[in-house]
């Protein structure tokens, strides 16, 4: 559901993995300090304000469905709220990154679970990071990943402790979803990436790990759209696939980075694809990244919930306006706390799938672009109502009828609503979960 505004529209330690169904938000415990470094500045009258950035991978979006092109917007979002967590696509750039103290590093599939109230998130000083190299690599190729990681330890002084190779080759297939256009994939043998990432546990204990497994080199035909800024990213659909398979096993923070032969010079490059043309490896980001990623907390009801943040301090979630059907912005929308976040769709970052506030019943607020969600983030941080700040934002009161039978009959249509939309995000998801069934299989 939505409601114009003006030219806008206005809608509104590790744990063993636990098993225990979706529970609603309200059964959470009051909100507790947690640890964020720009909550320093806030008011000690003011709980910290926190805001999710989701820009979903392998969506071809216009802004973040490339090199890092959405990391500007989530510079931004740190200088107005206290914390922002997100996620690698929106984070990673190849060799560049940025250092935000103030900024949670989530792998997708732990968000989705931080976001459905099941897991916690732990805030930390540094992790153990292991690397894990696919066997299928060149050698040369192997050695440039093993400099990266040098390097970075000997210049950034990131805590990347020791690494492993899968005892066989990963082979990695990817493809376009012709379902929905997302691209997406499948590891043949799954069993060696998990087997590698419980030696690097168990044996080197390392609580965070960095995959690079060996891509099929694209024809330069299938990259030129995405070279020039067009289309979806043919690797960052798998390379989720990637990631959720190891977090889902071992709930630590887990990152991909393809290891691909270096493409051929272009001198019409796209800045929003550039960031993956300067270098030999997609590496650095990834694992500077993990080196501060928080902790996954999934069976938090056994821990100290001292220092942990819930979904329930979640102020506000800033996505796509066509991107609201991923099982974080559902959590998030359907919550039945009374200080249910704030859900900004942006009208300027389109992708290929066709998920709306309005198709799913969702209240959120309807921007044009991200500088307009910054500015409903600043209002809201500041308790003000965003139609305030518009021309004839604000209307004359209206009352509040009790009419149990009228209540009834509006609760049974959102109740329809909700149920056609959610029907309709699975079958568009159908296509995907059965490409992962390969890889979610029982390992030894």
């Amino acid at each position: 559901m939505a409601v114009e505004l003006c030219g806008s529209l206005y809608v509104g330690g590790i744990c063993k993995s636990s098993s225990s169904p979706v529970f609603s938000r309200s059964h959470y415990r009051p909100r507790t300090r947690f640890d964020c470094s720009a909550y320093l500045n806030a008011s000690k009258y003011q709980r910290p304000y926190t805001t999710v950035m989701v820009v979903p991978t392998g969506v071809g979006a216009a802004i973040g469905g490339y090199a890092g092109d959405a990391l500007p917007v989530a510079r931004t979002l740190t200088a107005v709220a206290d914390c922002v967590i997100s996620h690698p696509n929106v984070l990673n750039a190849a060799m560049l990154y940025w250092p935000m103290p103030n900024i949670l590093y989530v792998e997708g599939y732990a968000l989705d679970r931080f976001a459905e109230g099941l897991w916690a998130l732990r805030p930390v000083h540094q992790n153990k990071v292991g690397l894990i190299l696919d066997a299928g690599m060149e050698e040369e190729l192997r050695n440039r990943h093993l400099q990266v990681a040098d390097a970075t330890r000997a210049s950034l002084g990131l805590p990347i402790f020791e690494y492993t190779v899968t005892d066989r080759p990963l082979k990695v297939e990817k493809w376009i979803n012709p379902m929905n256009g997302q691209s997406t994939g499948r590891i043949k043998n799954p069993d060696s990436l998990l087997r590698a990432v419980d030696m690097l546990i168990s044996q080197s204990h390392v609580n965070a790990v960095a995959v690079v497994g060996r891509f099929p080199d694209d024809e330069l035909e299938d990259l030129e759209e995405y070279r020039q800024g067009k289309g979806v990213d043919l690797l960052a659909g798998f390379e989720a696939v990637i990631s959720h398979l190891v977090v889902e096993n071992f709930q630590i923070p887990c990152a991909h980075s393809p290891a691909l032969l270096p493409s051929p010079l272009c001198s019409s490059l796209s800045p929003k694809s550039a960031a993956e043309e300067i270098g030999y490896t997609f590496l650095p980001c990834v694992l500077a990244g993990l080196s501060r990623a928080p902790q996954y907390v999934a069976n938090w009801q056994s821990c100290s919930t001292n220092g942990l943040i819930f979904a329930a301090d979640v102020d506000s979630v800033i996505l796509p306006v066509d991107a609201c059907g991923g099982d974080a912005a559902l959590a998030f929308a359907r919550s039945r706390t009374r200080n249910k976040p704030l859900l900004i769709a942006v009208k300027e970052n389109e992708t290929v799938l066709d998920d709306t506030p309005e198709k799913l019943d969702i209240d959120a607020v309807n921007v044009n672009n991200y500088w307009e969600a910054v500015g409903v983030i600043a209002a809201h941080k500041a308790g003000v109502e965003p139609k305030a700040l518009r021309r004839d934002g604000i209307h004359r009161i209206s009352s509040c009828t009790n009419i149990p039978g009228r209540q009834l009959e509006q609760k049974e249509i959102r109740e329809e609503r909700k149920d056609a939309g959610v029907l309709r995000h699975r079958r568009n998801r159908f296509d995907s979960i059965l490409s992962r069934e390969g890889a979610s299989r029982q390992w030894s």
